[in-house]
């Protein structure tokens, strides 16, 4: 096979027309000749960290549109099914992934659960590191939240560090605003990467002080704005991710996304390239083709270096992705969930109290940083309420695994003006998470997910919408095109009840994030994440 084109050397950072010769998968030559054609042959991007959880969709599914955007391979962390079913979870994630020809090189998740502040549904201790760590399968370790475990010397969190370590296996990290010495005495202990810098000082001095610095932009999260400027200069360590990609948004685009717009704004196309196509190849050891003679064929076919809109894509050799057409084909899989909790009823969501003034959640759209705010309280019959006028509402976590009473928080920033939304997809320990203008459309919506044993919901004065996800209660047994679909008419329906948020399931899925500052909820209180201890939502409670 015999692919022409203008081949784009990107490690030697030359442009020229030529031809590419493909035997038994491999690159056999790479000429330099006259040719017709204009597009242009690379290697194919790489998602340097992502949760394939988060698209809603097993692996296989993700695959199939991943192709399209010309990305071949991913730096999966399946931390998010880990909480849920622990490493019957990861096993079910890599076994899924195999039966395609894209490259998901998961990692082993080292905070299941995050936190000691939440019920997940499963544990995932140092002896479990260690097995997963002498997997052939397992690539890393993946994201090291528990960053005050490692600052603090936490005898636990330091023996998952050293079975990384002993294996020698990359470490992936996750401290979103450490700086100064905990920053260094984080990066001693083996720590190699961060995705969570959200200000160009801080990634400044993550990379000053050694660390690789991942660039996100997600369905929720975006910090390419904040970052962005600083790849010119520290391109041979940077790279690119989503971590966290929505089903609509993926059908849009992916890694290439990052990419047309780094280019936009003048950065050199072969630093934006090595970034996206080759540091986590190296980075990581991956077993992809960087488009050397007598490398594997894992590359790609773009019309322009301004948009990289995909023509082909080639993994392996094959020709997986061919103008609009994926040929990856869909896989049969075995749907696995655990949950555990009865339907609720409306007075499970009272908040007794007659405080004047209450701590909130202020919701940043964009961010999975929040503030902690102070707000007049709105009491009816000596119940805590939601007040739509101050865009001061409910929110509550239940606990899916087991039947408690729902932990019962405020947040600023939804814009609900009617009904509710609610989601089993809840960072980390993925527990029903719910917000409304009344508790009964709070209860409504929550019950509607545990008929349906997980999904997400939108209820309103008239009407109920759910998208049922089936697979441990975070991913749907569809395919992309179907349950993107169905999530965008979702999408719609909490924007038509008020919600202002680019993305208000995403958002609504990190409320319960308790490793990002600054305050969150899990179904054991209302938490705050600078302090990494309970919180108070009736102000001047003792």
């Amino acid at each position: 096979m015999k692919l022409k084109g203008n081949i784009v050397d990107i490690q030697n950072r030359k442009i020229f027309k030529g031809e590419i010769t493909i035997e038994n998968g491999k690159i056999k030559s790479i000429e330099e000749k006259h040719c017709e054609e204009n597009h242009y042959i690379l290697s194919g991007f790489v998602d340097a960290h992502i949760h394939i959880e988060s698209s809603m969709l097993v692996p296989s599914e993700f695959a199939k549109i991943a192709v399209k955007h010309g990305t071949v391979s991913t730096v999966s962390d399946p931390h998010e099914i880990a909480n849920v079913l622990g490493v019957a979870g990861v096993e079910f994630m890599i076994d899924n992934g195999k039966q395609t020809p894209f490259k998901f090189n998961f990692g082993a998740p080292s905070c299941v659960p995050a936190t000691s502040f939440e019920s997940a549904g499963a544990v995932i201790d140092s002896e479990d590191i260690k097995s997963l760590m002498a997997n052939p399968d397992i690539k890393y370790l993946a994201e090291m939240m528990n960053y005050p475990g490692v600052i603090y010397d936490d005898e636990e969190v330091l023996k998952k560090l050293d079975w990384a370590k002993h294996f020698n296996k990359p470490i992936d990290g996750h401290a979103p605003g450490l700086r100064g010495d905990d920053l260094t005495k984080y990066i001693a202990a083996g720590i190699s990467t961060d995705h969570e810098c959200f200000t160009y000082e801080e990634g400044l001095e993550k990379l000053q002080k050694g660390m690789k610095v991942i660039i996100r932009e997600g369905s929720a999260a975006k910090n390419f704005e904040a970052l962005i400027g600083l790849l010119d200069e520290h391109y041979n360590n940077m790279m690119f991710c989503s971590d966290d990609k929505h089903p609509d948004d993926l059908l849009l685009g992916h890694i290439n996304q990052l990419c047309a717009s780094a280019v936009a704004k003048g950065i050199d196309v072969f630093k934006v390239l090595q970034a996206a196509c080759v540091n986590p190849v190296k980075h990581y050891n991956l077993d992809v083709g960087l488009l050397n003679v007598g490398a594997i064929a894992d590359c790609i076919i773009v019309e322009d270096l301004k948009g990289f809109k995909t023509l082909q894509t080639y993994i392996n050799g094959e020709l997986v992705y061919d103008n609009g057409v994926s040929k990856i084909k869909h896989v049969e899989f075995q749907n696995l969930n655990n949950f555990n909790t009865t339907k609720k009823e409306v007075a499970d969501f009272r908040f007794e109290s007659n405080s004047k003034q209450i701590r909130v959640i202020e919701c940043l759209d964009g961010e999975l940083v929040t503030n902690e705010i102070i707000e007049n309280s709105t009491i009816i019959d000596g119940n805590l309420v939601s007040n739509t006028k101050t865009d001061v509402l409910k929110i509550a976590v239940v606990n899916r695994y087991q039947n408690d009473k729902p932990a019962i928080a405020f947040i600023k920033n939804y814009g609900l003006q009617e009904g509710a939304i609610a989601s089993s997809v809840g960072h980390d320990s993925h527990n029903i998470i719910v917000v409304g203008v009344s508790d009964e459309a709070i209860c409504k919506a929550v019950n509607l997910l545990i008929e349906n044993e997980g999904g997400i919901c939108a209820v309103s004065n008239s009407e109920e919408k759910v998208v049922a996800l089936p697979i441990a209660g975070i991913m749907s047994d569809q395919n992309a095109e179907t349950i993107g679909k169905q999530y965008s008419q979702l999408d719609k329906m909490a924007k038509d009840l008020g919600s202002k948020l680019h993305a208000p399931y995403m958002s609504l899925s990190f409320m319960a994030l308790l490793v990002i500052p600054s305050l969150k909820l899990s179904d054991k209180g209302l938490f705050d994440g600078g302090k990494f201890e309970f919180s108070d939502v009736v102000v001047g409670a003792s």
